[in-house]
Formats: structure tokens, C-alpha cells, sequence
């Protein structure tokens, strides 16, 4: 959600082949203002996800403004990308985020281990030669870096990387480098499917998958917080 002021600046102005780039870039920046703002001798979880709502409703903010002050045809336009489609996605938009998949997805795999070693908590993370808070940090950058490509093309497709892997831990464990790759292949037909169902189940209306995949997933997200509720 973060990413979204910038995008919107640059995709105007540029090749469509940068808005990757722009998209990266935008969250980088953000997600290392939220990380500093986080920071008290170390970062816990907790601290960057109060920080992060913070700093998300302060560019929903700039991100009203700037729709309010652009002509109607534009506004409507990225108003629709913001809620989340992949209508009129082609293949030229693929070879636009590959290279970056091609990158990062690999260095998921690799920082797997350390994400299985964070799971257990900082203080026995440190107790194994750990080192939590540079590996927390490098695999926040991966996951900024490769939600920026994927909020580059689909705009902001809500939910699917909260549903998605907690579907796959109940499938194959919490052993990340099984979660990975069965996570992407379930978001990957999470939105396809949703996709599919939010363009012919409400004709003659095309619903932006966006919407859809909100209206599955809050109540989903109540669900789970409800049930940890004592944890």
C-alpha cells in the first residue's frame, strides 16, 4: 500500500518498462523510513506493523490529494489500479517483472534457513550465532523489492499475501522453503481464480479483483485474529 504515491507519478512519464523500478524504489524508501521510525535497539515485529498503518494512512492521504488534482479520466483510471486489476495485463508486462523475479526469488530461497531460525524468536535466533536484526532487515528489502514489482503490474491486490500463507502452513508445515514456493503457486490461483469469478459472477459489472479478494480476505483476517485471540 506504501508503494502508491510514487507509482502514480512515474507511470505517466516514463517507459512502462521502469514502473518496476519506480514501484521498487517507492517502497524501499518507505519501508527503510518505517524501519528507522521502528528502530529501539533492535526492530520487533510489532513495532514496524504500528508504524507501517501509520505511515500507509499518511500516503493514502498524499494519494487522495494527488487523484483529487489530476483530471477526471486519470483519476478514475489509477483509482482503479489502486483498488487491484489485472484487466488488460499482457504478456509485455510479464518480461517487465521477470528480470526481478529472476533475482530476488532465488534469494528467498536462500535466506530460507534464517527465516526458520527468526520463527523461534530473536533470543534463540541469537543464541544460535544468529544475527536477527541484519537478516530481518535483508529479507524485508527481498519482500519490498518483489511487492513492488507485483504492485507494479496488479496494483494493490489486497490480502492474498495474508491468505495465502497460512493456507500453505496448514498443507506442508511451517518449514519455510517448502512454504515458499507452495504460497506462490496458491496466490498465483487465488488471483486467477478471483479474477475469473469477479468478471462473470456479477455481469454486466467488472469488478477489479481487488475488491474481490478484500471481501474474502477481512473476514478472514477477523477470523484469524478472533482465534489468537488469547495467544
Amino acid at each position: 500500500m506504501q508503494l502508491r504515491t510514487i507509482i502514480i507519478i512515474v507511470s505517466g512519464t516514463l517507459s512502462i518498462a521502469w514502473l518496476p523500478v519506480a514501484a521498487m524504489a517507492g517502497a524501499g524508501i518507505t519501508s527503510i523510513l518505517i524501519y528507522l521510525l521502528a528502530w529501539k535497539k533492535g526492530v520487533t515485529p510489532i513495532r514496524l506493523v504500528l508504524i507501517g498503518i501509520g505511515i500507509n494512512f499518511l500516503l493514502a492521504s498524499v494519494t487522495k490529494v494527488m487523484l483529487v488534482m489530476n483530471p477526471i479520466y486519470t483519476a478514475s483510471q489509477a483509482y482503479v489500479w489502486l483498488t487491484g486489476t489485472v484487466y488488460g495485463t499482457d504478456w509485455k508486462m510479464v518480461w517487465t517483472i521477470l528480470p526481478w523475479v529472476c533475482v530476488f526469488i532465488p534469494l528467498s530461497f536462500l535466506f530460507a534457513r534464517n527465516v526458520n531460525v527468526l520463527q523461534m524468536g530473536d533470543d534463540i535466533a541469537k543464541g544460535v550465532g544468529s544475527a536477527a536484526q541484519r537478516q530481518r532487515f535483508v529479507l524485508l528489502m527481498i519482500s519490498v523489492a518483489l511487492a513492488g514489482a507485483a504492485v507494479s503490474v496488479g496494483g494493490a491486490i489486497s490480502f492474498v499475501g495474508l491468505i495465502a500463507p497460512h493456507m500453505t502452513r496448514k498443507l506442508v508445515g511451517p518449514a519455510f522453503g517448502g512454504v515458499l514456493p507452495i504460497a506462490a503457486l496458491i496466490g498465483g490461483l487465488m488471483v486467477v481464480l478471483a479474477d475469473t469469478v469477479a468478471r462473470t459472477a456479477f455481469l454486466p459489472y467488472d469488478i477489479p479483483v481487488g475488491v474481490f479478494t478484500a471481501g474474502i480476505g477481512a473476514p478472514f483476517f477477523i477470523f484469524l485474529l478472533y482465534r489468537n485471540r488469547n495467544a
